[in-house]
C-alpha cells in the first residue's frame, strides 16, 4: 500500500494565497481568544518544512500550522456537508 503525505500534494507546493497582511491580523484576532496547549508529534524533516514556508510567508511557523490545521477542518466540513 503506497502512502501519500499531506506535504507532498501539489497545493503545497504553490505560493500561498493568502497575504501577509491579512495573516498577521488574523493571528493578532486569533491571539486574543484563549486557546489551549497542545503537542504534536512531527518529524524534525516536516518541522524544518514548516520553518522555511512559514518565513518564506512572513509568519511564526506556529502560525503556519494553525492556519493549515484550520484550513483542513473548514475544508472537512465543506465536503461533510456535500
Amino acid at each position: 500500500m503506497k502512502h501519500i503525505y499531506a506535504k507532498s500534494l501539489s497545493e503545497y507546493r504553490a505560493p500561498s494565497q493568502h497575504e501577509k497582511k491579512k495573516i498577521l491580523a488574523a493571528a493578532r484576532r486569533l491571539k486574543k481568544k484563549r486557546k489551549l496547549p497542545t503537542s504534536v508529534a512531527l518529524e524534525e524533516e516536516t518541522i524544518k518544512e514548516l520553518k522555511t514556508l512559514a518565513e518564506w510567508r512572513g509568519v511564526p511557523y506556529q502560525v503556519l500550522m494553525r492556519m493549515f490545521i484550520l484550513e483542513g477542518i473548514h475544508h472537512l466540513r465543506v465536503a461533510d456537508a456535500r
